[in-house]
């Protein structure tokens, strides 16, 4: 099984996160709202999807402020993990997925191993702390619903299509 952990306030990130399961298989994943359910729960799981929208001027959304400070204390070491984020990228260029960027840096140093980079080609943004070293992927799919809805489908089908060999054969 893979959990797919979100957070949402407008109801995009969980938006995400239901089509992340029907593109991957209902019967594949399991989702949980980390303001119900916080962090214990991923200790079950050895593949986790974490979905985290960037709120304003690159804060993390409200469910995930609360949960922040136990991630430092959770072991990802034998975890497979992959990251969503949302954001906007003209009204917030400066800090378009930083969240996903904060949230990944934290995860990573807990050990765990990360799959599903995403090209940051059609994408217009000033800066973000969710790139790779070379600048060429963000470490997890970039999605905005504010400025490029169109294009939500197709990346989570494409994404998610990234991740099947990954999650699935183990899972």
């Amino acid at each position: 099984m893979i959990a797919v952990i979100y957070g949402s306030t407008t109801g995009n990130t969980s938006d995400a996160a239901v089509k992340i399961a029907k593109i991957l298989g209902e019967d594949q994943v399991e989702l949980f709202d980390v303001k119900d359910v916080g962090l214990a729960a991923l200790e079950f799981f050895d593949h986790i999807i974490f979905a985290i929208p960037t709120w304003d001027y690159g804060e993390v959304q409200a469910d995930w402020q609360d949960v922040w400070d136990e991630i430092d204390d959770t072991d990802f070491s034998s975890k497979t993990v992959a990251f969503l984020g949302m954001g906007d990228q003209f009204a917030y260029a400066e800090w378009f997925q930083d969240a996903m960027g904060m949230l990944h840096d934290k995860v990573v140093a807990k050990g765990a191993k990360v799959i599903g980079h995403w090209p940051v080609e059609g994408y217009e943004f000033d800066a973000s702390k969710a790139l790779t070293a070379d600048k060429q992927f963000f470490v997890g799919l970039a999605l905005d619903e504010d400025c490029q809805p169109e294009l939500t489908e197709g990346r989570l089908e494409q994404w998610c299509e990234q991740l099947k060999s990954s999650l699935l054969k183990a899972a």
